[in-house]
């Protein structure tokens, strides 16, 4: 996504895909293919997905609006999709979002007069990314017998997207939003987030707690539930929030919580073991049908983003952290969709790069199904 087109000025690569795909390909040229480049719409004729979610959807989309309102508030929602667009709902909540008012009515971060889009156009890239988290998912669950099911998508990971407003550059919840279609379209029952961004996956949190409330999620074998995971900076962004407010995010806790103080990074990976274990035990014995990991970058000490550099992980500790994951859930033969989630800066693609070419050079990690699909940045890889 190429957030100057619309003004917004964040230290966001618009390459980074780009950058993690080049380096795979000079990196495994006599080492075996991670698998063949698709398009976005190959990719759902595998799938067998040639409609449209609904006449509410906008070109290309798999993800319509009832969707969205199956996990936000349906006031929210309508904003979004309100009929006059200089009503003002949309920009409202995409200026909110993004945060590029200050207090003080001043623009943060945002140069209108430097966009050449207009900003309400942000909306339907914001839903194709969420399309293409609920692809990934589809391509994960479709994997070959014998082999764990993966699919890692160079995009989405809006976990800050709240109830009934956008925050942290998240319009939406493109996790939740993937997770609740495919439980309605009765594709999984028991999910697993697993959230390793620097910043508290804090509206997935909200959301999931606020579906138990209502009686949608959780309560019983019968009905679908999500767990979630978040292993984040223990304080700063979203945590440090003047507006916080009880029994609303970012005050609600995930399910398994793990904050990771400012210079404690030595023990983030043993941490994020016991998590595991941890979201296991709550499981009560039944495996999940699929786990979300929200493969954020931004843990990385060369992040880019001020908000970020409470938490300073080394290129290997990265990689650490994505292997252990990764091998957790291949012993378990769990299907896991990877999402890119947080990156900032120049260097936010090395992360990812390196986790995905140990995939194809470590032996004990070789062999599962590959399988990359693209639409202009956004690719898939399983």
């Amino acid at each position: 996504m190429v957030y100057k087109e619309y003004g917004i000025m964040l230290p966001i690569s618009p390459s980074r895909a780009d950058r993690i795909m080049a380096f795979l390909k000079q990196a495994l040229v006599e080492q075996p293919s991670l698998g063949p480049v698709y398009t976005a719409a190959e990719a759902r004729g595998v799938l067998g997905e040639t409609g449209f979610a609904g006449n509410t959807a906008p070109e290309n989309s798999v993800i319509g609006r009832e969707d969205l309102e199956r996990v936000h508030a349906q006031e929210f929602i309508a904003a979004l999709y309100e009929d006059e667009p200089d009503a003002g709902g949309l920009v409202r909540a995409l200026l909110n979002a993004w945060e590029l008012i200050d207090p003080q009515g001043r623009p943060n971060r945002y140069e209108p007069d430097k966009a050449v889009k207009p900003l309400q156009a942000l909306f339907r890239t914001v839903l194709l990314q969420v399309g293409g988290t609920y692809l990934a998912a589809r391509l994960a669950l479709s994997g070959t017998a014998g082999k764990p099911p993966f699919c890692y998508y160079l995009g989405g990971g809006m976990h800050h997207g709240r109830y009934d407003h956008g925050a942290g550059f998240c319009l939406v919840n493109d996790i939740m939003i993937a997770a609740r279609k495919l439980q309605a379209e009765h594709r999984a029952t028991l999910i697993w987030v697993v959230d390793v961004d620097a910043h508290k996956g804090c509206g997935t949190a909200e959301l999931v707690q606020f579906a138990r409330e209502r009686g949608e999620l959780g309560q019983g074998s019968t009905i679908p539930d999500i767990l979630n995971l978040s292993v984040h900076m223990a304080r700063g962004w979203p945590l440090d929030e003047d507006a916080a407010q009880p029994g609303r995010a970012p005050c609600i806790p995930a399910d398994v919580e793990i904050p990771i103080e400012a210079g404690a990074e030595a023990g983030y990976i043993p941490k994020l073991a016991q998590g595991l274990q941890q979201l296991e035990g709550l499981s009560g014995g039944a495996k999940p049908d699929l786990v979300m990991v929200v493969d954020g970058a931004d843990p990385y000490e060369h992040d880019g983003l001020p908000s970020s550099g409470l938490l300073k992980l080394s290129l290997e500790q990265c990689v650490q952290r994505d292997q252990l994951i990764y091998e957790y859930l291949r012993e378990r033969n769990l299907p896991s969709v990877w999402i890119m989630a947080g990156g900032y800066g120049e260097r936010a693609w090395e992360p990812v790069a390196h986790f995905l070419n140990t995939l194809a050079t470590t032996p004990n990690m070789a062999g599962n199904r590959g399988y990359f699909s693209e639409e202009g940045a956004k690719k898939y890889y399983i």
